[in-house]
């Protein structure tokens, strides 16, 4: 008998937004407490670290610090810091966006809460940053894809013929044109459990997909004997110096004869694709890493329940610190640095 795909069974969903927009102010913070602590663990200060039975303030929902005095609730010291709305709004943000498997514009999410869109603006990318500063770097290892797409800078061609250029050439391409570089590492084709596809991603940004930069990702992101896959592109000749090297020609076919591919990257870029078409429709310099980032952990994600991937991201945005740049962001602190890889 067929098998439905795990996504159209119940097990893909252990979590609904009505069941969050649902918590009690009581609940909302016990959940909160038990995702940072644990459910038996006791408060840590988040300004000296001291782990004890601090004094609990009721009527306030905080603990002063037995050791330093310090006063702290449970999103001090988190990216949820400085909050000014309930809990609930926060989690039933969280729960939205997990839902949102193509990414969620910060227009949308304004109106499903009611808020304003500088809100949900700086809301959405809190927690982009969260998935980016603790995602996991470990260089990947046995078989990876990689492969790049470039982003932005278009240059929209003159009306009259005669008057347009060759947009493909360098010296004729937006200065803001980017390229994100993904890095799969794929389950073999013998595995024992007989899972398919990758299984862990890396993204990078860089300026232009190059040898130079190439060598510097790879030597950074993927580990020693590690067998890579890739296009025809002369961005990764180089590499057959350091690694075992699989190469598909794209322009006379997408699979080899020997079988390889890099499906698994082209993959990504399809979900990436979506996401900025179909909800962003265009990137900042400042935040294409943490976009990609984002739809790297949908496609790492995609067999997790919703629940799962609820409490994945909350653990991750209660262990991120605030975040220097999206403090005072709609009071003028916006020129965040690009994050360029090489």
């Amino acid at each position: 008998m067929h098998q439905p795909h795990f996504l159209l069974t119940a097990a893909a969903r252990s979590l609904s937004v009505r069941e969050i927009f649902g918590l009690s102010d009581e609940r909302a913070f016990e959940l909160l407490r038990e995702v940072r602590w644990g459910r038996e663990g006791e408060p840590v200060c988040p300004e000296c670290g001291t782990v004890e039975a601090h004094w609990f303030l009721p009527s306030r929902r905080q603990w002063r610090c037995r050791a330093c005095g310090h006063t702290f609730s449970v999103t001090s010291g988190t990216i949820f810091a400085h909050h000014k709305l309930p809990l609930q709004v926060y989690l039933g943000a969280l729960a939205i966006d997990t839902n949102a498997v193509k990414g969620l514009s910060a227009l949308q999410l304004s109106r499903d809460l009611d808020v304003q869109y500088k809100s949900a603006f700086v809301l959405m990318h809190k927690m982009r940053e969260s998935l980016m500063v603790q995602r996991d770097e470990t260089p990947l290892a046995g078989e990876v894809q990689i492969d790049g797409a470039y982003v932005g800078g278009s240059v929209r061609p003159e009306n009259r013929a005669e008057e347009r250029v060759d947009r493909r050439l360098a010296e004729h391409q937006d200065p803001d044109r980017r390229c994100v570089i993904a890095l799969r590492e794929t389950f073999p084709e013998d595995d024992p459990q007989g899972r398919v596809g990758a299984k862990r991603t890396l993204t990078a940004i860089v300026k232009r997909e190059c040898q130079a930069d190439i060598g510097v990702l790879t030597k950074r992101f993927v580990a020693p004997a590690t067998t890579i896959s890739a296009d025809e592109s002369d961005a990764y000749n180089l590499l057959h110096g350091n690694y075992p090297m699989r190469r598909v020609n794209h322009h006379k076919e997408y699979r080899a004869e020997d079988g390889t591919t890099n499906n698994q990257a082209e993959s990504y870029f399809s979900r990436f694709r979506r996401m900025q078409m179909g909800q962003h429709h265009q990137f900042g310099l400042g935040h294409l890493a943490n976009y990609a980032n984002e739809a790297a952990y949908r496609e790492d994600t995609r067999r997790w329940s919703n629940g799962e991937i609820f409490y994945d991201i909350l653990t991750k945005c209660l262990r991120t610190r605030p975040h220097r740049d999206w403090c005072g962001y709609w009071q003028g602190n916006t020129r965040r640095p690009e994050r360029l890889a090489a």
